[in-house]
């Protein structure tokens, strides 16, 4: 076979590449995990046998999308620790998070997901930048001493799961309740003792929950 018959077939492997992914985003964006392969290769109009020769499992395709996404709240987390005080940059945090979160269910999956099996690198770099906004804002007095961080993945799966449920009928409500609890993080004389946060074991537990799981088989 010649260079010049090769190359067609080249060309082509990489629109279908580019199809799959274009077709992934959305199909993950509006379904999160709980989207196979299969809805992927039939929103992308190619072969299901196409979108497995390029991406073998549900996994590979998920993490060729979203991990350059997750780098963005890595940013975003190294922009909040900027701010003027760790209080403006962690509320700040917390809204864009959530805003970005409630426009891709498969985003919001993806950073719920982060200290699970997927995507350790991405959780591996923001909980250090987390832990230090909020031991600044601590430090500062204005974050109610009973906050910790692992209150952090509780309250963004609440308000970013009522973001998808309430997408269709009340677009920006989850906005009303995030303002309601970022107001309830505030410090003040009178905060009731919470007791103690949850444990690592117990957010696992609740994300587990929370997120579809990511199959390794195929026809995930």
């Amino acid at each position: 076979m010649t260079d010049t018959e090769v190359r067609p077939l080249r060309r082509d492997a990489q629109r279908n590449r580019e199809r799959i992914l274009e077709a992934a985003q959305e199909v993950f964006a509006a379904r999160g995990f709980a989207a196979t392969l299969d809805d992927v290769a039939h929103h992308a109009g190619v072969g299901v046998g196409t979108v497995y020769r390029r991406f073998p499992t549900k996994e590979a395709l998920v993490e060729a999308i979203f991990t350059d996404r997750l780098e963005d709240l890595v940013t975003l987390a190294e922009e909040a620790l900027n701010a003027p005080s760790g209080w403006e940059g962690l509320t700040d945090f917390l809204r864009r998070s959530a805003r970005m979160h409630a426009r891709d269910r498969g985003l919001r999956d993806a950073a719920l997901s982060m200290d699970q099996h997927h995507f350790t690198r991405a959780g591996e770099q923001i909980v250090p930048l987390l832990e230090q906004l909020m031991a600044r804002a601590h430090d500062e007095g204005s974050l109610r001493p009973d906050a910790g961080f692992q209150d952090f993945p509780i309250i963004m799966a609440m308000v970013t799961d009522l973001a998808q449920n309430s997408a269709g009928c009340r677009p920006g409500l989850y906005e009303r309740y995030l303002e309601l609890v970022i107001d309830g993080l505030r410090a003040r004389p009178g905060n009731g003792d919470l007791g103690a946060a949850p444990s690592e074991t117990d957010i696992q537990a609740i994300m587990r929950e929370c997120v579809p799981p990511l199959e390794s088989r195929r026809r995930s």
